[in-house]
């Protein structure tokens, strides 16, 4: 039975898709088998992993055209499959205004199919719109990339609220499973009070790892490659091994 973990915060420019794409192939690395579905028009998630957006994917998948089987497409990295999107998915924002019980689209699309897999991770986009709300109501967990500045923990607020409020309408068992601090520089005293004011908010939800700032994780996307395949010696890559082995203690 697999476990649905949606990568998720209000706020743009936390590391969410890196997040997404460095987790799920840690986590293949580590013999599990892992799902990556890219909820956002974006595509970052799409070609962060090399893999171009032609049909079928995400949007076709949620139109009822492919199953979840013919959408779905490996990648170059062990243990890591894709479910890719591209800018038609932006039409599902029109599209599911008026289909009754459009909140659990994505639900409905992907968790019979995804049975074989151990995790599918769910790739939102910055925003709360119908796309997120979906991710939500199909996920079980939360994993939420945080960065270590003052802005970044009112957008935790935010979504805190949004969490809440998917929890009493439309997905009870949603939970929180980790918060990830990222683009961390230990030296400077702003990085080191967010992270003391996040562990007081959210207690042992905050994983002990730490994603550093790290060029390397921020050219690995451009090659279309995973940090672990582009320099697995990097900073980067070790720090989201180590992220991974902490989520799998924590249970997520």
């Amino acid at each position: 039975m697999a476990t649905f973990v949606a990568v998720a915060n209000q706020k743009g420019g936390v590391a969410k898709t890196t997040t997404s794409i460095n987790i799920s192939a840690s986590l293949g690395a580590l013999e599990k088998k892992v799902l990556l579905v890219d909820c956002d028009p974006q595509g970052n998630a799409t070609r962060g992993l090399g893999l171009t957006a032609e049909s079928p994917h995400l949007y076709d998948l949620l139109s009822g055209e492919c199953s979840l089987a013919e959408a779905v497409r490996p990648t170059e990295f062990a243990g890591l499959s894709m479910l890719p999107a591209d800018r038609e998915l932006v039409g599902v924002e029109v599209e599911l205004v008026n289909v009754e019980g459009w909140e659990y689209k994505l639900r409905e699309a992907i968790r019979e199919g995804a049975s074989n897999y151990d995790y599918v991770f769910l790739d939102c986009p910055p925003s709360l719109g119908h796309l997120t709300v979906n991710a939500l109501v199909a996920a079980d967990q939360i994993l939420v990339p945080l960065q270590a500045e003052y802005f970044a923990l009112e957008g935790v607020s935010e979504l805190v609220a949004t969490i809440r409020r998917v929890q009493s309408r439309l997905n009870p068992d949603l939970q929180i499973g980790g918060i990830l601090l990222t683009m961390v520089d230990d030296r400077t005293n702003l990085s080191q009070d967010v992270a003391t004011e996040v562990k007081s908010f959210f207690g042992d939800k905050v994983l002990e790892t730490k994603i550093p700032r790290n060029i390397r994780l921020a050219e690995a996307p451009s090659h279309g490659l995973p940090i672990l395949q582009y320099d697995i010696k990097s900073r980067g890559a070790q720090a989201y091994l180590s992220a991974a082995r902490e989520l799998l203690q924590m249970n997520l």
